[in-house]
């Protein structure tokens, strides 16, 4: 099995080395959904993980989704906007929650989320880079 670089990112955004490119992504985890809540051994194991990740410096961020009958789909067609109360019984594989990640590159991205499925129920992840939008304002920063 390959060996997955986990501590990398310990250091800062002020203590990276010059030149160093750290990139930020959104996976965005999709489970059936059973309805059912998660067992005390999941919370344990994804806590565990989450800590991990944390204190490593490439988890950034993270949640989890409530079952889908608790939320709502909106969708704008050309001037129209439709809202859909869930469940979303006709979706095979829904949205279970999201993380933020820092990661090298893409390649080290897609490690990572490996990672995370290996701890996680059958699914898959979407994994996105985020725009890196630099605020040159310091009022902004208030």
């Amino acid at each position: 099995m390959e060996v997955i670089e986990l501590t990398l990112l310990k250091r800062t955004a002020k203590e990276k080395i010059k030149g160093e490119i750290i990139v930020k992504f959104v996976s965005v985890y999709k489970t059936a959904e059973t309805g059912l809540a998660p067992s005390e051994k999941e919370i344990a194991v994804m806590g565990k993980l989450i800590e991990e990740g944390m204190k490593a410096g490439w988890l950034l961020a993270v949640e989890g989704c409530m079952p889908s009958a608790a939320g709502a789909r909106v969708r704008k067609s050309g001037e129209k906007t439709i809202v859909t109360d869930g469940p979303f019984a006709e979706t095979k594989e829904l949205i279970g929650g999201l993380a933020i990640l820092e990661a090298k590159s893409k390649e080290h991205a897609i490690e990572l989320t490996k990672y995370f499925l290996s701890h996680a129920a059958d699914g898959e992840c979407e994994l996105r880079q985020l725009h890196e939008v630099k605020c040159t304002d310091e009022k902004q920063h208030a």
